[in-house]
């Protein structure tokens, strides 16, 4: 189409557009389009711009415009928290933990009588969740906070969680023990933590979202992604901001999802290749039946590929932060990802060319098999644990 004959239509329809746009839904209108014209850009609202477009909310009259222009457009993907929510009902809230130290953290510090945690010194995790509420155990630690996940595409300074999963995550993974001394310890205390908000209060989260807070956690200075958050299918949003990440050296740590025991049930972006992705064991080092497999029993053993499982880790029962500024019990895959990338952190090999790699491979090297033996579907290396 040339734009400049076309002009007074275009104009004309950028009214319409521009119109329209208060009218569009965000729970179900979400589009990559895939242009990086201007026009397009001034006449729909864009909410992220990627390399090869932007994304936005379209009303039906804009769907149908930009089909009779033969715009290429495909439907943003959604994710969603990887809670066992069958651990989330009846629970108890408590004002003090249980304990100060939870199993979980015991257990990758291979100390059963473990009364204290610490490391993590000057590493950056960012975790990628419902956001973070002001807990008296997390107070320090916090040292960005961004919502990626309002009616604006960014907003800088808010990330307050609502839903209680992201607390729960940022609490296991560097809790400080509480400002009293009668809070609960996370693996890596001294990190600090980048909260970015990508979910909405009930726990669905735009790929788009995702994709552009994993890039600002890469420019802004993370080491280490946490991604307690999942989907059936891939979003290539997703997996080209992961990309963009791993280019950089940074660790992205994924939970595998809790959609049973069938070979190939992992979720992505824990499936993506560069990802650490993680499954779970409970107390007893058993691997839930609702924890997801990889297919690592039918690629080659100990090298990681698509769809494999590098990792178990505690996912039944840990105890962590939670919304109200007390402590919550909860089971899934999430707990897990959160324990490995505590370890991460404590383990982050700074001095070396690529702290990335290095850590990845001490990972593997503190990893102790759990059954069945060997590179499994469950468990793949088997639980990192420091002693």
């Amino acid at each position: 189409m040339n734009i400049r004959k076309s002009w007074p239509l275009l104009a004309f329809i950028a009214m319409f557009l521009v119109a329209s746009i208060a009218h569009a839904s965000s729970e179900d209108t979400r589009y990559f389009i895939k242009s990086n014209a201007s026009f397009w850009k001034k006449s729909l609202t864009v909410r992220h711009v990627f390399d090869n477009g932007f994304t936005s909310d379209l009303t039906d009259w804009q769907l149908r415009l930009t089909k009779i222009f033969g715009v290429e457009i495909t439907p943003v993907k959604k994710l969603s928290i990887l809670d066992d929510q069958l651990a989330i009902k009846g629970n108890i809230v408590k004002q003090l933990p249980t304990d100060k130290v939870p199993w979980g953290i015991k257990a990758v510090y291979g100390d059963s009588m473990l009364d204290k945690t610490s490391g993590g010194k000057d590493v950056n995790v960012a975790v990628l969740d419902t956001g973070v509420i002001k807990h008296k155990d997390l107070e320090g630690n916090i040292k960005e906070c961004k919502d990626f996940s309002s009616a604006k595409p960014l907003v800088d300074g808010k990330c307050e969680d609502k839903n209680g999963h992201g607390t729960h995550i940022a609490g296991i993974i560097v809790a400080n023990g509480g400002t009293g001394g009668d809070g609960i310890w996370g693996v890596a205390p001294e990190a600090s933590v980048y909260v970015f908000k990508v979910c909405t209060n009930l726990g669905t989260c735009w790929a788009d979202d995702v994709a552009m807070a994993i890039r600002t956690a890469v420019d802004d200075g993370a080491q280490i992604i946490n991604i307690s958050l999942g989907s059936d299918t891939e979003s290539s949003l997703v997996t080209d901001a992961i990309k963009y990440a791993v280019d950089k050296n940074i660790l992205v740590v994924a939970a595998a999802g809790n959609d049973g025991s069938y070979p190939g049930s992992i979720d992505h972006p824990a499936s993506y290749v560069d990802v650490v992705s993680v499954g779970a064991v409970d107390f007893n080092m058993s691997v839930p039946d609702w924890a997801a497999r990889g297919l690592n029993e039918e690629t080659r053993s100990f090298i990681r590929e698509t769809r494999d499982i590098d990792f178990a880790a505690p996912g039944v029962n840990v105890e962590s932060t939670w919304k109200d500024g007390g402590y919550v019990i909860l089971s899934g895959t999430s707990t897990s990802a959160a324990h490995i990338s505590g370890l991460a952190a404590k383990l982050w090999q700074k001095d070396d060319k690529n702290p990335m790699e290095a850590t990845r491979v001490i990972l593997k090297k503190f990893s102790q098999d759990i059954l069945p033996t060997g590179d499994d579907n469950v468990s793949g290396w088997g639980l990192p644990k420091l002693r």
